[in-house]
């Protein structure tokens, strides 16, 4: 990522009619929420600079700084922006504090996203001149036209043989669009199906109606017809090795949504409380695992595997101390063997999934699906998560309580 020089943001800083830099004074009351619109707006990049943009907090309009203290607290509020899932896809960006015109400043430096359009609670932002606007009809085309197809990640390829009559279109008007745009904006949309299809990546462009390998998963009526390994395979061993006895299975395919829900029902048929009369006054009710972990570890499996160039599904064996849960393909990007599972090291292989988990409900934040599991299996009283990763897998292991 790119690193402007103290030169170049004291121009910017300075240059009160740029597109590239917005300056408020505090971080309290609205600008929060006018710091993410602005995290959006550089993100799309309508202007095509090519160039990252700023945000500076601490600067007055005229670039004068408003003597605001740069705190730990502030910097951690800032980076927040970037995974709190508010903003999809997710933004490349960098905090720091840095001094400018003889003050201390905390500086955002945001990247044009290969992926537009980008989207903060549910409205496309831009930027014309100093000016911050929702994108209208023909801007929201311009960016869903500079898509970078050479970059893109492997979820919004197009999938050869489909069609767009493989994808749900009932699905799609009626549960993802009303959770991934607010409701003013939808209500104002005049755009055709296969242009709102093509802005949420689920096609490749309204002319190409090819459905991309997101589109199957999220809306498709039979995804695994083009990605077999698209599904999970659920094993209930009595016993605890995977020659013992099996009790219950079931491969568990359909679209993404239709895919987990079936599976936590699944999970949730085995997961029996037990019910203690004896160590209490009052009975308690104990959870062999607590539902949320396993099920965060679940969605991360799910979001994070690799589906390209793989039949594997993947699998959620429950022995009888144990569950095993591996996802397909290993550590990926800034996430490696050493330091998988350490706080804050994440990476997405998968970013348009995970904005489409967010939509559904499916998790609220990123980057925070293990810490939650770990406290959860913790509270519960159950071992701490094991995890075991090489190049073509992830393998949790949630255990039961001793």
């Amino acid at each position: 990522m790119k690193r402007l020089s103290d030169q170049e943001l004291a121009a910017l800083l300075d240059d009160t009619e740029s597109d590239r830099a917005e300056r408020k004074e505090t971080f309290k009351g609205d600008v929060p929420k006018k710091a993410r619109q602005a995290v959006c707006a550089f993100a799309n990049d309508l202007p095509n600079h090519n160039e990252p943009g700023v945000l500076f907090i601490g600067a007055k309009d005229n670039g004068v700084p408003s003597g605001v203290e740069v705190t730990d607290q502030l910097l951690l509020s800032l980076a927040d922006m970037k995974t709190d899932g508010n903003t999809l896809p997710l933004p490349v960006l960098s905090v720091e504090k840095r001094v400018l015109n003889g003050a201390e400043m905390a500086v955002v430096t945001v990247m044009p996203s290969d992926m537009p359009p980008v989207k903060y609670d549910g409205r496309i932002w831009i930027r014309t001149g100093p000016r911050r606007s929702i994108a209208n009809e023909q801007e929201e085309r311009i960016l869903n036209e500079r898509r970078r197809y050479k970059n893109i990640p492997f979820d919004i390829y197009p999938i050869p043989g489909a069609k767009v009559t493989d994808i749900s279109k009932t699905i799609f008007e009626n549960e993802y669009l009303p959770a991934a745009f607010a409701a003013d904006i939808l209500e104002a949309n005049n755009r055709t199906c296969e242009e709102r299809l093509a802005s949420c990546k689920m096609i490749v462009s309204p002319d190409d109606t090819t459905p991309t390998v997101l589109g199957l998963l999220a809306i498709g009526k039979s995804p695994q017809d083009f990605m077999p390994g698209a599904r999970i395979q659920f094993l209930r061993i009595d016993g605890t090795e995977l020659a013992d006895p099996v009790i219950d299975e079931e491969n568990i395919g359909g679209a993404m949504v239709e895919m987990l829900r079936r599976t936590e029902e699944k999970l949730k048929a085995h997961n029996r409380a037990v019910i203690d009369i004896t160590s209490s006054p009052t009975h308690i009710k104990a959870m062999p695992y607590p539902p949320s972990a396993i099920q965060q570890i679940l969605y991360n499996a799910v979001l994070h595997r690799t589906y390209e160039s793989t039949n594997a599904p993947v699998r959620v064996y429950w022995f009888n101390d144990r569950i095993e849960i591996n996802s397909p393909g290993g550590p990926y990007g800034n996430v490696t063997q050493e330091n998988f599972g350490e706080p804050g090291i994440t990476d997405y292989r998968n970013p348009n999934i995970g904005d489409v988990l967010k939509t559904f409900g499916f998790i609220q934040a990123f980057g925070r699906g293990i810490a939650t599991a770990r406290k959860e299996m913790k509270k519960n009283g159950n071992p701490p998560i094991e995890f075991e990763t090489n190049r073509s897998a992830v393998v949790c292991t949630l255990r039961g309580k001793q």
